[in-house]
């Protein structure tokens, strides 16, 4: 997908709504590729706004919305909604300067205009999907994205990882005190990055909570100075295929096994959580947070979405419109902002 440079860079909304008419709804693009990846939209209150938020949602691009004060009833249709006003209620995201931050996630849709573009029409469809369906919905997207140009420069122009030994032993340590079952993360050393081993394990360990009525408590934590790190990069790109690597995604989701058990599940994180180290936890009935603790998506960098849950998990606390700001920014979350939007349930 090539991008004009200041293609989607912001306007008004009437100017908006002029350019989604052209560029959209009469293809007057020459190559349908050749369409802005985000378009940025100064708002104002009018006639106009209910006609954009009313197309927002069924653009082929990312819709971000700018303005100084959140609106008394904020456009929802857009996908990332910016205010200079501190403490902004959701869907709003709260940023010293809503127009750098806008251009700054311009910049990155740009980069990756394929992943950033079925995010946000991911996230879309799957507010609207029951849990399980959203998961498969994500694995789709994952794994049809594995095969674009962006993933593909990514596996190809990355360095060779060094070496990390302290891997040895169980990946995963499971004890049982009557009624509690307590899981740990043990890849310390590789800052308990989830690789198949671990994934596997962790499976296993819910399973035995899902089949057992007398286990009322289930902890998941982590060992060492990361709760999880994401997933293991020296198994990214390694699947057979992206037909293959979609099924064993949806036959072995840890986001799915925590959400069967999620009223019993207690999730405590610290360091920096990093993709499948928040997508997870979210689908937790409870998040504790150790102080310093920061979360981030960093997916759509490699051009690819969050594949661990996060569109499914993540939306449902926090909302569509935060969930795409996490994704498209990468930018790390603070606990205390983690906390006000609901991503975390506590911090202590």
């Amino acid at each position: 997908m090539s991008v004009r440079p200041g293609h989607g860079a912001a306007r008004g909304v009437s100017d908006a709504i002029d350019l989604a008419r052209s560029a959209f709804e009469l293809g007057l693009f020459e190559d349908p590729l050749d369409r802005p990846a985000c378009l940025v939209v100064e708002l104002d209150s009018g006639p106009d706004l209910a006609r954009l938020n009313w197309l927002a949602p069924r653009l082929q691009c990312v819709v971000v919305g700018v303005a100084e004060t959140p609106m008394a009833e904020a456009p929802d249709g857009f996908d990332v909604l910016l205010s200079a006003t501190p403490g902004a209620p959701r869907p709003w995201v709260s940023c010293p300067d809503p127009d750098e931050t806008a251009d700054r996630l311009r910049v990155s849709a740009e980069r990756s205009p394929q992943a950033a573009v079925a995010l946000v029409e991911l996230l879309r469809m799957s507010e609207r999907l029951p849990v399980r369906d959203a998961l498969v919905a994500e694995s789709f997207v994952y794994s049809m994205l594995q095969g674009g140009p962006t993933f593909r420069g990514w596996l190809a122009g990355r360095s060779p990882r060094p070496e990390v030994r302290g891997g040895e032993g169980d990946p995963v340590l499971v004890t049982r005190e009557r009624s509690v079952l307590r899981i740990v993360l043990n890849r310390p050393a590789v800052h308990n990055a989830l690789d198949r081993a671990m994934r596997d394990a962790l499976i296993g360990a819910l399973q035995v909570a899902a089949l057992d009525d007398s286990i009322t408590d289930v902890t998941l934590s982590g060992a060492g100075p990361t709760f999880c790190s994401g997933g293991d990069l020296d198994e990214f790109g390694s699947a057979e295929d992206p037909a293959t690597a979609h099924l064993v995604r949806i036959g072995r989701s840890v986001a799915l096994a925590i959400h069967e058990c999620a009223e019993r599940v207690a999730v405590e994180v610290h360091g920096a959580c990093v993709g499948a180290g928040i997508e997870l936890p979210a689908f937790a009935g409870h998040v504790r947070a150790r102080p310093g603790t920061t979360f981030s998506l960093p997916e759509v960098g490699f051009g690819l979405v969050p594949g661990a849950g996060g569109t499914a998990g993540i939306p449902r606390r926090v909302g569509r419109q935060r969930a795409a700001y996490m994704a498209l920014s990468g930018t790390p979350l603070d606990a205390t902002t983690a906390l006000a939007w609901g991503l975390v349930d506590e911090i202590a």
